[in-house]
């Protein structure tokens, strides 16, 4: 399987500007996952699609390919998907081949398992899915846990249901629940260009019908949203880099 990995990190962002260039364990914080990426064995080449010069320089200084991304592509009603179709359109047609799948990695991912990419590619090409995306755990912040709370009487009622908290009080006790955690979605080359037949149409269409989740350790994947976010990627980045350092010297 002949996979691509497209590096999607815009200029823009509302929430923490300028992160994907944001010096982070002593790197900018995009360099990260394209180092990732050109580590993993099972990805053949590295590309990243941004509207940011800076981006651009970090990624031509790693290696990687950049794509020009259109600012239509860049703003944030611009969807994951059609940046991606974009970055890849560009990449086969620059370099001539075909792909068989793509592996979807955010900029502003610095922290991820090392084996994640590899595994993720190979649970695709081994059950001939659609789409393999990463996912933790909800910990705490349980649905079954989720209530309304009135803003004027401050009455607390259940999200669903008529049993608040659906009578479970011990985090032990709650189900397994999932989340997508940034850390890697492959999607096939066919899943991604909308080429499969009988997929609800939406935002979610190119991940195909038959989805598999890959699970991370809590805390293993840091998606960097928020300052608190950056400080902790800086923390343990800063940490594993020291710690490397040490021992070869």
């Amino acid at each position: 399987m002949k996979t691509l990995a497209i590096v999607l990190a815009r200029a823009g962002s509302k929430g923490l500007p300028g992160k994907n260039i944001r010096p982070i364990g002593g790197k900018p914080c995009v360099a990260w996952t394209i180092e990732t990426a050109l580590n993993s064995s099972r990805i053949a080449r590295v590309v990243v699609t941004t509207d940011c010069p800076h981006v651009r320089a970090i990624a031509a200084s790693f290696g990687a390919f950049a794509v020009g991304r259109p600012s239509s592509l860049a703003s944030d009603t611009a969807t994951v998907d059609d940046a991606a179709r974009h970055a890849l359109v560009a990449t086969e047609t620059h370099n001539a081949c075909d792909f068989d799948a793509i592996a979807l990695l955010y900029g502003n991912v610095p922290v991820r398992p090392a084996d994640l990419i590899n595994n993720a590619v190979a649970l695709l090409d081994r059950t001939n899915c659609d789409s393999v995306q990463s996912y933790t755990g909800v910990g705490k912040h349980h649905p079954w846990w989720t209530c309304r709370v009135d803003e004027t009487t401050g009455d607390v009622t259940p999200w669903e249901g008529d049993r608040l908290n659906h009578g479970v009080y011990r985090r032990q006790d709650l189900p397994a629940a999932h989340i997508p955690d940034g850390g890697v979605l492959i999607v096939t080359r066919a899943a991604l260009m909308l080429e499969l037949s009988d997929v609800h149409s939406g935002p979610h269409a190119f991940l195909g019908n038959n989805q598999r989740g890959i699970l991370t350790a809590e805390g293993s994947v840091i998606d960097i949203d928020t300052e608190l976010d950056a400080l902790v990627a800086d923390a343990i980045l800063s940490q594993r880099t020291e710690a490397l350092t040490g021992s070869s010297s």
